[in-house]
């Protein structure tokens, strides 16, 4: 979200007490106009408002969506909720169609499955179907990562148009990481041919995970579905979990383009 001033928008004058309500609304707004992960230090500093008290509202916020926690400790930006938001009927509508094939996919692998989608050169998590297992895998809801290691931002990475895929490639790589950059480009292009990506402990040790992206029917990234296990219990089942998650994919996909005009 382009950032557009540091202080958040108010519809009353700077005098008068603002309810519970707008309040929330408030930093909601300051977190949107941010631009960046903002800290809760600066929120309260926007909104004259105790730490703690901003911290109960934000709790409200997150709890619903609309603001997930950056990744320094400490700040929040906007979450899944403010996504769809953004993005419009699209996203919501991507959501609707994966969620029951994401269900399927955890009830016929036993493992935990995730719709992932790139937005300002971050992976986030949309939705999130979990295990039935005791020991499992997971990220949260409306949770952001750096578009660069593990098996879901590499799908992603690897699937965006040429000039955003360079971009991202731009923030995290010096001129100096010229050999990195490219073995990582090495990587990403068989992951193009391969249709999927895989890894193992990139993010977190000890998880498996495998992602495939979703394309439109005019073959832009729109997302991807990532089946993540802990990495002793699928050491045998990798080529089933993939063709699982591929073909979860598909479905997902011919789902998406038949509903769109």
């Amino acid at each position: 979200m382009p950032a557009v001033s540091s202080r958040p928008a108010r519809s009353h004058a700077a005098d008068v007490a603002l309810s519970p309500s707008d309040r929330v609304l408030q930093l909601l707004a300051a977190v949107a106009q941010h631009g960046s992960a903002v800290p809760v230090k600066r929120l309260a500093e926007l909104a004259n408002l105790p730490t703690s008290t901003v911290y109960r509202h934000l709790g409200v916020l997150k709890r619903w969506g609309f603001v997930a926690e950056g990744e320094r400790e400490g700040t929040y930006e906007p979450g899944p909720m403010s996504l769809q938001l953004g993005w419009g009927g699209q996203a919501s509508q991507l959501v609707k169609t994966a969620h029951d094939e994401l269900h399927n996919l955890v009830d016929a692998t036993g493992e935990t499955a995730g719709l992932m989608v790139t937005i300002n050169g971050k992976l986030v998590c949309l939705d999130l179907v979990e295990s039935p297992q005791s020991l499992r895998c997971s990220v949260r809801r409306g949770s952001s990562l750096p578009l660069l290691r593990g098996a879901s931002a590499k799908a992603q990475l690897a699937f965006l148009p040429i000039r955003e895929r360079t971009a991202v490639l731009d923030v995290h790589f010096a001129p100096a990481d010229t050999g990195k950059r490219r073995e990582l480009e090495r990587e990403l292009a068989t992951i193009r041919d391969a249709g999927y990506a895989a890894s193992e402990g990139e993010v977190d040790w000890g998880v498996w995970g495998v992602s495939v992206p979703l394309m439109s029917r005019h073959e832009r990234l729109l997302g991807g579905i990532t089946l993540m296990a802990p990495s002793m219990r699928v050491a045998r089942k990798h080529k089933a979990l993939i063709h699982a998650t591929v073909s979860a994919a598909g479905r997902i996909t011919g789902r998406f383009r038949f509903s769109q005009p």
